[in-house]
């Protein structure tokens, strides 16, 4: 006997994340996703509409405000999207009997870190991003109590716009480039991204998780690396963030332990430079 499909709703549809999710052919799900034409997180009534007509077992919430450096001029849409608009997800959620999976950030972390984050180390974001995704959590987690909290950093895809997207077309246009080599982190590949949230959800176990590709690399080393994996021949140099002086200040470090995950017996991500060798031939086709 076989079980039914689990009836997955996910947030931001359009978005990197939502959009590999939706497009996913994952057996023993049946993924809907909602973009922001059909679902407006902002509006609680319809939130609360959608989710009761859908009854899903599990909503995905990936719709954010992401526009890290724009946020710091426009804190009150980055608080409405990310803080007002994942408490109605979770107010939803909870009345339709849905478990809560609700993507977040390493900049919940002030990135000064040396050791990489564990889950249960106190939060101190720098940004109004970070400031608005960590309300986000505090929000499902004060709301709800069937939820998962899955941080995450240096996303890209299939979909979307991204680092990986603009080194190769910056590769096309010039024969030399200054990327940063003083902010440490660890990519992460949507498509397994996507995969470890369809593992976690079908399980009650609830709580933080720290979710990226494994291994850690700085973004320069990433640029080095999309550079020989996909052939491209120019000049790379390292350079400091200072040199690039942007309105959100960038984390300089932002390794996160995963240790939910193993505690927990679930499939860690692979390498990231495994995931990065998987996205180029991908893209290719």
């Amino acid at each position: 006997m076989t079980s039914r499909s689990l009836k997955v709703l996910v947030t931001g549809a359009n978005g990197q994340l939502g959009a590999e999710l939706v497009n996913l052919s994952a057996e023993g799900f049946d993924l809907q996703g909602f973009g922001r034409d059909a679902l407006d997180i902002t509006n609680l009534k319809q939130c609360r509409e959608v989710l009761s007509a859908y009854q899903p077992d599990v909503v995905i919430h990936c719709a954010a405000y992401t526009a890290v450096d724009k946020a710091e001029s426009e804190p009150d849409e980055a608080f409405r999207v990310n803080a007002a608009g994942t408490r109605n997800i979770a107010l939803a959620a909870r009345e339709s009997g849905s478990k809560l999976c609700y993507v977040s950030t390493d900049y919940v972390f002030d990135g000064r870190g040396t050791i990489a984050y564990n889950e249960t180390d106190p939060t101190n974001p720098q940004t109004v991003y970070g400031k608005s995704k960590l309300a986000g959590e505090q929000a499902v987690s004060s709301l709800h109590d069937r939820y998962f909290i899955v941080r995450t950093s240096w996303v890209y895809g299939k979909y979307g716009n991204n680092f990986v997207k603009t080194m190769l077309k910056l590769a096309g246009e010039r024969d030399q480039l200054k990327v940063v080599d003083d902010q440490i982190g660890s990519p992460t590949y949507t498509l397994d991204l996507a995969h470890f949230l369809l593992e976690l959800v079908r399980t009650d176990y609830y709580g933080i998780y720290h979710a990226s590709n494994t291994g850690v690399c700085s973004w320069f080393e990433f640029a080095k690396a999309i550079f020989e994996e996909s052939g491209a021949s120019l000049r790379l140099e390292p350079c400091k963030t200072d040199e690039f002086p942007r309105p959100a200040p960038r984390p300089s470090f932002s390794v996160m332990d995963h240790s939910a995950i193993r505690v927990n017996g679930l499939t860690d991500l692979r390498h990231w430079r495994d995931a990065l060798i998987h996205y180029l031939k991908d893209d290719k086709q």
